[in-house]
């Protein structure tokens, strides 16, 4: 992606009620495949949406725990970081096929996506789970994260990952949702910070400093209470900068 021209993702399929007003305000939804939420029924349900709508389609596997939405790190190994995505996004993808789709990235969820981006073992797992099945997936992670040098270096088309609706660290992670001020509330400095990433390529931190990004695809939380207002706003926003909000490709 250019400059000018970003993906706007969205993490549905995961029971908050607001999927069918976002689909049409994004270019790419990444699937709950029932581990952290979701299930057969509602991996259906937003299949067919998200073909409906023209928007790409991704897995989002996460760790199985419903309690906790799979936001709570846990100690994993490679091999059962490979076998839950290999699990999980074969599933999601028996639903696009059946659809008559075609599935085009992965992106872990929460804690998993959290853990890949530092944990260079688990995202080696993940990136080889990822090719393993389709080597013409893209995979989808956090910008500047191990998790897309793996992807790299396994060969796969990555995607750079930034947040609109979130706060970074002066390294360049995630404000853990615990800390204050790690969800950004306010919907006139989300759009302005969308536009910052993708048009500056880089983030103002919590602690005052500019923080480097590469961003090819935005997202945008499906389960947040502004969730669809904040899609709006975004997209709105874009369009009035200059921006072409447009869907990840898969190669043929």
């Amino acid at each position: 992606m250019s400059p000018d021209c970003v993906d706007l993702n969205c993490d549905l399929g995961e029971g908050s009620g607001a999927d069918d007003a976002i689909l049409p305000l994004v270019t790419s939804a990444n699937i709950a495949c029932g581990f952290h939420a979701g299930g057969p029924a509602a991996m259906r349900q937003t299949v067919r949406a998200a073909l409906a709508h023209d928007v790409a389609i991704g897995a989002h596997p996460g760790l199985p725990d419903r309690e906790n939405f799979g936001r709570i790190a846990r100690p994993i190994t490679a091999d059962e970081a490979y076998e839950m995505v290999v699990y999980q996004v074969g599933a999601l993808d028996g639903f696009v096929r059946a659809g008559g789709g075609s599935m085009a990235h992965v992106k872990p969820h929460g804690a998993l996506y959290n853990m890949a981006a530092t944990d260079a073992a688990l995202a080696e797992a993940i990136a080889a789970a990822v090719r393993e099945i389709d080597r013409r997936l893209v995979l989808m992670g956090l910008s500047g994260s191990e998790l897309i040098r793996a992807g790299q270096r396994a060969g796969l088309i990555t995607a750079s990952e930034v947040f609109a609706d979130r706060s970074y660290r002066a390294d360049g992670s995630l404000t853990p949702r615990d800390r204050a001020g790690a969800m950004l509330t306010d919907a006139a400095l989300v759009v302005q910070q969308a536009i910052d990433l993708v048009r500056k390529q880089r983030v103002r931190s919590l602690d005052g400093t500019d923080v480097p990004v590469h961003a090819e695809t935005i997202c945008v939380h499906g389960d947040g209470a502004h969730a669809v207002e904040f899609a709006r706003a975004i997209r709105r926003g874009l369009a009035e900068a200059g921006i072409t909000v447009a869907r990840l490709t898969r190669p043929a």
